[in-house]
C-alpha cells in the first residue's frame, strides 16, 4: 500500500471509512444521519478553502496544504514522553513540586549528555584545529598538534570554518579506506566509494531517497526489522515507500531467521516491489550481535532475491557478551567470494555518535558504498552537493576516530586508558542492568550483547491494558507516562520501535553514570511491582520497598529470577 505500512490505511482511506460507517447507520435508520451531512458538508467546505489557500487566516501553509508525507513521520526517540520531560525539567526549576527531585532521561543514546567522558586527544585536536593559536604553545603534546596541522593542511584556506568537497575531505576519505581495510583484515577500500556524512542518520536517509521509486504495485518496498530504530520508519513514511516489517526472534535473543525474512519477501510482492533490506547490527532498541553464519545466510538471502543490502553498523565497538564478536557485512561479503562479492550491492553506515566515542554532536559519519552502478553513483554525489557538505569539525572528528593516536606516540597510553575504560564500564552496565530488570516479576530481558540499550517484556495485567485504552493511549505508553510522572524516569515505550501484537516492551539505555542507573532501575521496580502488578491487579502478594521486594508482612526475600507462569497469570487475573 503506497505511502504506509502494510495493512496500515492511508489519512484519506481513513476518512473514507468514516463517512461510510457515518452513511451506513443513516441507511439503517433509514434517516440522514445529520452528522454525516454536516460532515460532508465541512470537509468540501475546508478542501476548497484549503485549495485556495484560505484556511487558518490566511495562511498558505497549513496542516491541509502541507505535505501529507510529513504528518504521517513518527518519531518516539524524542516523541510526546520526551516532550513532557522537557516541560517537567522546567517545572522543576520554577519549583513546582514532585515526587522528585529531577528526570532523569533514559530514553536516548546521548553518551556525554549522561555523564561518558570525551576522549581527551580528540578533544585536544579539535581544539586546536578550531584556534590554531594554540599551536604555538606548549601546552599540548606534539602529536596532538602534528595531527592538528595535517587536518588543517587538508583544509581549503587551512580552516575547518570553510566548505569541503560535498563527498568530505579527501584526506579524511583515505583515511576512512585505511580504516576499514585494517578493520577487515586487509580487503580493499576504495576511497571513492567513501561518503562523509553528517551522522549515520543523514546517509541512510540519503541512500534511501535513492532507492525509493515507483507507483502502486511497483512502488520500492523496504524490509526493515521489528523492532527497528524508528528512523527507518520515518524516512520511509516521509518519502511514502513501503514500510515491509520482518520480525527479530526474541525467545532467541532477537536473533534473525532467514525463513522469517522470505515469508515476509513472499507477503510483500503481493503489495509492492520489495527492493531493500535493512539490517542493524549490533541491534537497536534490542542490543543483539548477529552470528557470522546469521551474516552469511542474510548475504545470500539478499543475493538470490535481488535485494540491496544496507548494514547500520554504527555499534560495532559496542560488544560485551562473551562469545559475541562484531563481523563486517563487507568483511563477510569478500570472504564468501566472488559469486557474491561481485554482484551484491551494499551500502554499510559507521557514527562518531556511538561506541565508546559518543559525539553525538558534531554530527559525523560515513557511508561505504560497494559494487553501485557507476550511472547512480553520479547521482548520488550530486544529491549530497546539494547540502554543499557536512560538518568539517565533523569530518575532523572522524579523521581521529579512525586514525587514533599509535604506539609510541605522546597521546598513545591515555587514549587506550580512557578508550577501554569506557566500554568496560558500558560492559558492566550492560550486564548488571539485565541481571536487575530480569529480578522484576513480570519482567524479561534479554542479555545486552552490545549498543547501549535494554529492551525489555513486560507483562501488563488486563486492568492496566483497559485503562490505557480508555485514554486512548497504547499501553505501554501509558505505563511510561506515568513512569515519568509519577517517578522522574523517561524511557521510550516498545510501541514507538514496532512489537509483536499482545506484547509490550519499553527501552532503556544504559549509558547513565552507575549510581543513577541504579536509581532508574530502583524507580522501576517499586513502580512495576506496587503500580502496575498489583495496583492494577488488585494484589497485595508483593510489595516493593526501597527496592527490595518484601512480602507483605514485611519479610524481606530475594526477586526470583522467573516469576511462575501460574503466579504472574494469578496476578494478572485479579
Amino acid at each position: 500500500m503506497k505511502g504506509s505500512a502494510l495493512g496500515s490505511p492511508s489519512l484519506n482511506e481513513l476518512e473514507q471509512n468514516q463517512k461510510c460507517v457515518l452513511a451506513f447507520y443513516s441507511r439503517k435508520t433509514g434517516v440522514l444521519n445529520p452528522g454525516f451531512s454536516q460532515l460532508l458538508k465541512s470537509q468540501n467546505a475546508r478542501s476548497k478553502m484549503a485549495e485556495n489557500g484560505l484556511l487558518h487566516n490566511g495562511k498558505v501553509l497549513t496542516v491541509d496544504t502541507m505535505n501529507p508525507n510529513v504528518k504521517r513521520v513518527e518519531y518516539a526517540v524524542r516523541g510526546p514522553i520526551v516532550q513532557r520531560a522537557v516541560q517537567i525539567e522546567k517545572e522543576l526549576k520554577e519549583g513546582v513540586k514532585k515526587p522528585f527531585t529531577e528526570v532523569i532521561k533514559a530514553n536516548i543514546g546521548d553518551c556525554h549528555a549522561m555523564g561518558q567522558k570525551p576522549i581527551t586527544f580528540f578533544r585536544q585536536v579539535l581544539a586546536l584545529c578550531s584556534y590554531p593559536e594554540l599551536l604555538e604553545e606548549n601546552k599540548f603534546p606534539e602529536d596532538v598538534k602534528n595531527r592538528a596541522r595535517r587536518i588543517l593542511q587538508a583544509c581549503a584556506g587551512g580552516s575547518i570554518g570553510a566548505y569541503s568537497t560535498s563527498q568530505g575531505i579527501e584526506l579524511v576519505r583515505h583515511d576512512v579506506a585505511q580504516y576499514i581495510e585494517r578493520r577487515d583484515g586487509g580487503i580493499p577500500c576504495n576511497p571513492d566509494n567513501i561518503y562523509l556524512t553528517a551522522g549515520a542518520s543523514d546517509a541512510i536517509m540519503t541512500m534511501l531517497k535513492l532507492l525509493v521509486s515507483g507507483e502502486g504495485p511497483s512502488r520500492t518496498g523496504v524490509m526493515i526489522s521489528i523492532p527497528q530504530y524508528p528512523l527507518y520508519s520515518a524516512t520511509l513514511a516521509e518519502l511514502a515507500a513501503v514500510q515491509i516489517n520482518y520480525y527479530l526472534d526474541e525467545e532467541k535473543c532477537w536473533s534473525l531467521d532467514v525463513s522469517e525474512l522470505r515469508r515476509t519477501l513472499e507477503a510483500a510482492r503481493k503489495h509492492c516491489k520489495p527492493r531493500v533490506l535493512c539490517i542493524i547490527n549490533p541491534g537497536n532498541p534490542t542490543g543483539q550481535v548477529q552470528s557470522r553464519q546469521c551474516i552469511e545466510d542474510v548475504i545470500q538471502f539478499a543475493a538470490e532475491e535481488n535485494l540491496f543490502l544496507m548494514a547500520d553498523e554504527v555499534y560495532q565497538d559496542n560488544v560485551y557478551a562473551d562469545g559475541c564478536q562484531f563481523h563486517s557485512f563487507k568483511k563477510v561479503l569478500f570472504e564468501m567470494g566472488p559469486e557474491y562479492s561481485d554482484k551484491l550491492e551494499l551500502a554499510s553506515f559507521h557514527s562518531t555518535s556511538k561506541c565508546y566515542m559518543g559525539e553525538c554532536g558534531f554530527r559525523s559519519g560515513y557511508m561505504e558504498v560497494v559494487n553501485l552502478d557507476p550511472e547512480v553513483k553520479v547521482q548520488l554525489t550530486k544529491l549530497v552537493s546539494v547540502r554543499l557538505c557536512p560538518s568539517v569539525p565533523g569530518q575532523a572528528l572522524l579523521d581521529l576516530v579512525v586514525n587514533p593516536p599509535q604506539p609510541g606516540e605522546p597521546s598513545y597510553s591515555n587514549f587506550i586508558k580512557e578508550r577501554s575504560h569506557t566500554l568496560e564500564v558500558l560492559a558492566e552496565k550492560a550486564k548488571f542492568t539485565q541481571e536487575i530488570l530480569n529480578q522484576v516479576p513480570g519482567i524479561t530481558c534479554n542479555p545486552v550483547q552490545g549498543a547501549m540499550y535494554t529492551f525489555p517484556l513486560i507483562q501488563l495485567p488486563p486492568k492496566a491494558i483497559a485503562e490505557a485504552k480508555e485514554k486512548g493511549q497504547a499501553p505501554d505508553m501509558f505505563y511510561c507516562m506515568k513512569l515519568l510522572e509519577e517517578k522522574g524516569i523517561c524511557l521510550v515505550p516498545g510501541s514507538g520501535f514496532g512489537q509483536r501484537d499482545g506484547t509490550y516492551h519499553f527501552r532503556m539505555t544504559i549509558l547513565p553514570p552507575t549510581e543513577k542507573l541504579k536509581i532508574v532501575l530502583a524507580k522501576l521496580q517499586t513502580y512495576y511491582v506496587n503500580e502496575i502488578l498489583c495496583g492494577r491487579c488488585n494484589s497485595s502478594k508483593y510489595h516493593l520497598k526501597d527496592s527490595s521486594l518484601t512480602s507483605t508482612s514485611e519479610e524481606t526475600t530475594l526477586l526470583p529470577d522467573v516469576l511462575p507462569l501460574e503466579e504472574i497469570e494469578s496476578l494478572q487475573g485479579r
